[in-house]
């Protein structure tokens, strides 16, 4: 188990999670979902907020349940076993370290529009409107190295940064929105030009998974996995992904209205679609002769992502404990320093993967999408895990029980399992096909751990796998609407992904047991509650 410090509060948890969720998802997601949905972005933002939200629930009262560092890669494994906890922790995983080199990538993409007379020509040259070159990219691994050294020596001096950045972060989107009302608010942009939805409801839909709405809440998880480092996790957990959710859902909205309502006329000449926008807020304000928003949003071009970035670099390092912890990453990841407490060769670690994902994906819009399926992949086992686990470990303390759980935790399920597949094929198809292919990395480790009891976990896991096999075949099979080769029409398809989504559900649910973690940690509550009088200190697995 991992030694860490306890220092931070619930004020310090919020401000982490609303500073992973506002990064460069607000910088972009607005434009990009208006490109692809036109003024019913609006209800884009809506749905993926209430999705996150009631997935966010289930991550409450896991995090308050098992307070440990990297909670969010482990539930699986404390549900379900070994299959199921690295399916899970792999996809989340993956999807969360890729995060700190976007960050770093949508800095440098809003550094190469700097309008100014005195701005090098070679900073412009660095993005093409798609992918950054050679010198971009080294700009954006010193960004990324400068996320790494905030947090090497200290849980603290991360929580300082983070709290004086994201308050930075809280202010700048609200005047950016304000200032472009003010400035020039065209209310026929929501009528004209194609209609409220001029793609349809279809591109609604899409624009979830697709234009950073998922990417954007996926901060949500950032107070869950330093649980371990919170000083009353049984408070500060829900507390702080409930409000960070609902705080960061009011500012994606009111940007979203600001900035279709002052898009210009000539913007829109070609649709929505064809917004051309490098810098997307920043050029409105430069049109609206805004010069003193823009140099804001500049300066805020670095901040947003950085403070992200920052909180990533803490929370990933974090997971990589957690999968050490439940045994499909070397030993040598699980340690942390032992004056510093910081998980420094887990952060390392991450460094190096974040180096690569910055060499294969050289754009914010090249990962944005990719990073939602994935994430949607460990999505659906905590709404699974939750449940299965209030029948499996009756007698852990759970400080924080939702009520109506039991319905929230499949229509969680079945929202997740929609947005995936509104991701449209292929991308649907191959993010999943990435998930399964680290199959052979489960089983190199689960060979080392030896097969002795491991019909257990194949039995409690193969659900998982059956359902992403069953995701890929439906995606592909799905209406042309959402990319498919429209054997199953448009409505029926959805109908189609609801009602099996329930079924693995269920069967996900059945399929929980009374793992070899979860028994440890009972076994630990009771001993220590015969000498809990005597000692005084916090509960073995409360670590």
């Amino acid at each position: 188990m991992e030694h860490l410090n306890r220092r931070l509060g619930t004020f310090a948890l919020t401000l982490t999670g609303v500073g992973s969720i506002i990064g460069s998802g607000w910088l972009f997601g607005a434009w990009k979902a208006a490109k692809v949905a036109g003024p019913a972005a609006i209800w884009a933002w809506v749905i993926g907020m209430v999705a996150i939200m009631l997935i966010g629930l289930t991550y409450a009262e896991l995090g308050a349940t098992f307070q440990v560092s990297g909670g969010a890669v482990r539930y699986g494994q404390y549900s379900h076993g070994s299959l199921v906890g690295f399916l899970a922790g792999w996809a989340n995983w993956i999807a969360i370290v890729s995060v700190i080199p976007i960050e770093a990538e949508a800095s440098i993409q809003y550094m190469t529009s700097w309008p100014w007379h005195w701005v090098p020509t070679w900073i412009h040259t660095m993005y093409d409107g798609k992918t950054l070159n050679l010198l971009g990219l080294s700009f954006g691994a010193v960004l990324v190295i400068l996320y790494f050294l905030v947090n090497y020596w200290t849980v603290e001096l991360f929580s300082r940064f983070n709290s004086t950045i994201t308050t930075f972060k809280l202010i700048i989107p609200a005047l950016t929105a304000i200032g472009l009302i003010v400035a020039g608010f065209h209310g026929q942009n929501f009528s004209h030009y194609g209609g409220f939805a001029p793609n349809g409801w279809s591109a609604v839909l899409t624009a979830i998974a697709t234009s950073g709405v998922i990417f954007a809440f996926n901060g949500f998880q950032s107070p869950v996995n330093l649980a371990g480092e919170a000083r009353n996790p049984n408070r500060s957990i829900p507390i702080a992904v409930i409000s960070s959710i609902l705080i960061s859902g009011v500012i994606y909205l009111f940007l979203q209205v600001a900035f279709i309502g002052s898009l210009r006329p000539e913007m829109l000449a070609h649709g929505w679609s064809g917004i051309n926008l490098k810098s997307p807020f920043a050029d409105l304000a430069v049109a609206w002769s805004l010069n003193w928003l823009a140099l804001v949003l500049f300066a805020d071009a670095f901040v947003s992502p950085s403070g992200t970035g920052m909180t990533y670099t803490a929370t990933t390092s974090r997971m990589v404990l957690g999968m050490t912890e439940n045994g499909w990453f070397p030993k040598y990841f699980g340690t942390t320093h032992p004056f510093y407490r910081v998980p420094r060769r887990a952060m390392w670690l991450n460094l190096g993967i974040s180096f690569v994902f910055l060499l294969l994906f050289r754009g914010w819009g090249e990962l944005a999408g990719v990073i939602s399926v994935a994430t949607l992949v460990s999505y659906v086992t905590s709404p699974v895990a939750v449940v299965s686990l209030r029948r499996t470990a009756v007698n852990l303390p759970r400080p924080l029980k939702v009520a109506g759980l039991k319905g929230i935790a499949p229509v969680a399920f079945m929202m997740a399992s929609l947005i995936m597949y509104w991701a449209r094929w292929p991308l649907t198809g191959e993010v999943l096909f990435v998930m399964i292919i680290g199959l052979p990395i489960f089983l190199y480790y689960q060979a080392k751990e030896g097969w002795q009891g491991f019909g257990n976990h194949f039995k409690a896991g193969i659900w998982l796998v059956v359902y992403m096999f069953y995701m890929l075949l439906e995606s592909w099979l799905g209406s042309s609407k959402f990319g498919g080769i429209n054997v199953i029409p448009y409505g029926w398809d959805m109908l189609v992904v609801a009602a099996s989504s329930l079924v693995f559900y269920y069967w996900g649910l059945k399929s929980g047991w009374r793992t070899e973690q979860v028994a440890k940690l009972e076994e630990e509550l009771l001993a220590y509650k015969a000498t809990e009088a005597a000692r005084g200190e916090v509960a073995p697995g409360r670590e």
